[in-house]
């Protein structure tokens, strides 16, 4: 039973952290890898029908991170990685950012590869931004990366690397620091970020520490993949299961490859290999996320319980195990920071959390609770909480809200969430019961009443969300058919 004043996690676990980098050892290199809408059921090491064997491997081999929560879309959940605050307290709390909107991540924050440039690192990004982009000082070469490869926007063709918005114009997003990457057509997104990161990795100077993200576009929609690797999954006969999970399998090899570069560099013996989804998957797509209820979008354990693991060769005192402390997106901030040296006295008015010692030492999670979302403009104000054992859903969690099979290219919810009549409040209990069967709120209002006190305690911290209209001065005809800054 849950009793007492909410606690303020962030202000004594920060301060109270059972780890401490090693004096004189070197400060490790960091891979950061962000699949994108891979589902928690998408992974071989829970389903068989997967073929993932380098993850597989890796997983087994390091720590399989079975509570790690995410936002339940995209931008929000990377502004977590790069800010360690809650969506709801950088104004991104209701959505991705469309690539017509002038919405950004705010300069005030300090972003992680800022932060480990000041310890000495050099920070390289590979892969999809997704934190807005109308003016330069918004996008990665200005946020604390030395070089970008990628595109800024959220979805686009895996091949032709351009997409379409509602200017009906087809454009160019695909850059490599800050110019226009034109060459690269025809060749599958996965290949050439694999292919840049295994660059970097081999020219980086073995003095210095090196944090590489690499944001996959893979396994997002579009649905595209090379037939080679959907040969490789044959034995799906539904065919929009089978091309994801061809792309799941092209995400795969592209992460062997990339830990063999590693490894023949010798970077591999002081580094950290972090590999987290940053969403839930969409199962009304093609993604899986059984047994979870929901999916990418909504408040339910299916869209914000993320599928991730952690790897190293010689930084994990404890490795090939499940570990099921709590963890959220915004605790990888403080976490890499605490495991480069950096203190993290100078970031106690975070969200996030230093979890050294439970990733690398299997010790006690340090938090007890997390804010799943709470919607500013949309939803009706709609949020979810968890503290302890205890998740209380206020309002409407979203579409897709069952538990979904076998999913289908373009399927709908088969009831849609305006159809749906939600209580004011949901109580479930997550360790119970992980699947969200059982609303106990009628049964335990004392519970309700208690949770709805820590709710709005959280909510006070939080700022009006960004939710600009559109701008037509976005239009990348302006800027030569490719979707490029300087309109804001």
């Amino acid at each position: 039973m849950v009793k007492g004043c909410f606690l303020l996690l962030l202000y004594y676990t920060c301060l109270a952290s059972c780890y401490t980098n090693p004096k004189g050892a070197a400060p490790p290199n960091f891979i950061f890898i962000v699949a994108d809408d891979l589902g928690w059921n998408d992974v071989g090491f829970r389903n068989p029908q997967m073929r993932t064997p380098n993850l597989d491997r890796l997983a087994h081999e390091g720590v399989i991170l079975n509570s790690s929560y995410v936002q339940p879309v995209c931008s929000p959940s990377r502004s977590c990685f790069m800010t360690g605050y809650f969506p709801y307290r950088t104004g991104l709390q209701d959505g991705v950012v469309n690539v017509e909107q002038p919405k950004f991540l705010p300069l005030n924050f300090t972003t992680l590869p800022e932060a480990l440039n000041q310890l000495g690192y050099v920070s390289h990004i590979v892969g999809k931004w997704h934190l807005g982009y109308c003016n330069w000082s918004y996008t990665p070469t200005y946020r604390g990366f030395q070089s970008f490869l990628g595109y800024y926007s959220g979805a686009e063709d895996y091949y032709t690397h351009y997409r379409k918005d509602t200017f009906n114009y087809t454009s160019l997003d695909f850059r490599t620091d800050k110019a226009p990457l034109t060459t690269r057509r025809g060749e599958y997104s996965a290949n050439i970020f694999a292919k840049k990161a295994i660059d970097i990795i081999r020219s980086h100077k073995q003095n210095q520490s090196l944090f590489l993200y690499l944001p996959f576009q893979s396994v997002h929609e579009p649905l595209q993949v090379p037939g080679e690797y959907e040969d490789r999954c044959n034995h799906i006969q539904d065919l929009h299961r089978r091309i994801y999970c061809g792309m799941v399998n092209a995400l795969d090899e592209a992460v062997g490859n990339i830990t063999d570069a590693l490894v023949e560099t010798g970077l591999m013996e002081n580094l950290l290999m972090v590999f987290t989804t940053d969403n839930g998957g969409p199962t009304y797509v093609a993604a899986n996320n059984l047994p979870l209820r929901g999916a990418k979008t909504t408040l339910w354990e299916g869209g914000t319980k993320g599928t991730a693991f952690i790897y190293s060769k010689n930084l994990l005192t404890k490795k090939g195990y499940l570990n099921t402390g709590m963890m959220h997106a915004v605790d990888w901030y403080p976490t890499l920071l605490q495991i480069a040296g950096g203190d993290l006295g100078n970031i106690i008015d975070r969200d996030g959390v230093g979890q050294a010692d439970m990733l690398l030492n299997g010790g006690p999670s340090k938090r007890d609770g997390f804010v799943y979302n709470y919607y500013s403009g949309k939803r009706n104000g709609s949020a979810a909480i968890r503290y302890g054992h205890l998740k209380l859903i206020q309002g409407s969690p979203g579409n897709y809200s069952d538990w979904t099979p076998l999913p289908k290219l373009g399927q709908e919810p088969l009831v849609l969430e305006d159809e749906i009549e939600f209580p004011p409040y949901m109580l479930f209990n997550i360790t119970s019961d992980p699947t969200e069967h059982f609303d106990l709120s009628a049964k335990y209002p004392e519970l309700v009443d208690e949770m709805k006190v820590k709710l709005e305690e959280w909510r006070k911290r939080g700022i009006p969300a960004q939710n600009p209209p559109k701008d037509p001065k976005s239009n990348p005809a302006n800027y030569g058919g490719v979707w490029s800054p300087g309109w804001c």
